[in-house]
């Protein structure tokens, strides 16, 4: 599969009517300035859509701005659902607008984990379901807004969540066995279980480990080598990557790594961007 399949899957704040700094509710925190409710425009939303303080986030106290990506939900949800009409210019259809966003962002993140699955030789045996639900999630993301408000999203993530599961376990069992023939020496290995929030994992081997929603907050993964390990869900939260191979991590996002800390040393995939904060 080629890789842009999912650069049509990142944010095109552009093409966006600034949904996320609108339908979005956040409270006042470490991550937020102030106290914002759902349907209520950021103030720092400009007239353009625009972010009025977009190179300043972090300085002005919206960390968790810098975090957040839609997987291309914005744009998809602006420029079809509601053929390129603001909720500025029609104020009826704002609700609905802010509600099928939250259902597009859903089915646009399913996208982005099916697509990478699609794009691993290794789960060739299962490519024709993996196929099939990426056809059929994407024909879901072009219904009228009345349907994907009407959508039962849970009925639909729940057998994709076992056939993604099934593809990380393909995957990683073939990295495992590559890695054992290639005689590549470890490093340290955690003990089982998901929390690992503070953790020193420097140097830690974790290649091939099912890390699925595990709690990394602020753990050390310094010089970690992550390659094929299944991070879907995990939190990586101010986690340092200062020097980890994560170039083939298997669903990591664009959020992932813009709530975490690195430097010019972390390895990342080719589909990912190093998070301008990074060291």
């Amino acid at each position: 599969m080629p890789v842009d399949r999912r650069d049509a899957l990142k944010a095109d704040c552009s093409q966006c009517f600034g949904l996320c700094c609108v339908a979005l509710p956040f409270a006042k925190t470490a991550d937020f300035a102030i106290d914002k409710g759902f349907a209520e425009p950021c103030p720092n939303l400009g007239e353009d859509f625009s972010c009025q303080i977009h190179a300043r986030l972090r300085e002005r106290g919206f960390r968790g701005c810098t975090v957040y990506e839609c997987f291309g939900a914005g744009q998809r949800t602006s420029q079809v659902s509601f053929d390129g009409v603001s909720w500025r210019e029609n104020r009826e259809i704002a609700i609905p607008m802010f509600e099928v966003y939250s259902v597009q962002r859903v089915l646009h993140e399913l996208l982005w984990y099916l697509a990478e699955a699609l794009d691993r030789p290794a789960a060739a045996e299962i490519g024709g379901a993996l196929q099939a639900a990426f056809d059929e999630t994407e024909r879901l993301t072009g219904l009228p807004p009345e349907d994907l408000l009407a959508l039962d999203i849970e009925a639909h993530r729940e057998p994709l969540a076992d056939l993604l599961r099934e593809a990380s376990e393909i995957v990683r069992e073939d990295a495992i066995a590559s890695f054992r023939r290639d005689r590549v020496r470890g490093g340290k290995k955690p003990g089982r279980g998901p929390d690992f929030i503070g953790a020193d994992l420097r140097g830690a081997d974790l290649r091939g480990a099912d890390l699925r929603g595990a709690y990394l907050i602020a753990a050390n993964l310094s010089r970690a080598d992550l390659r094929a390990a299944d991070v879907i869900g995990a939190d990586l939260r101010d986690a340092d990557l200062s020097g980890a191979d994560l170039t083939d991590s298997l669903f990591l996002t664009q959020t992932q790594l813009n709530a975490a800390k690195g430097d010019g040393s972390t390895k990342l995939p080719a589909t990912l961007d190093r998070p301008g904060h990074w060291r």
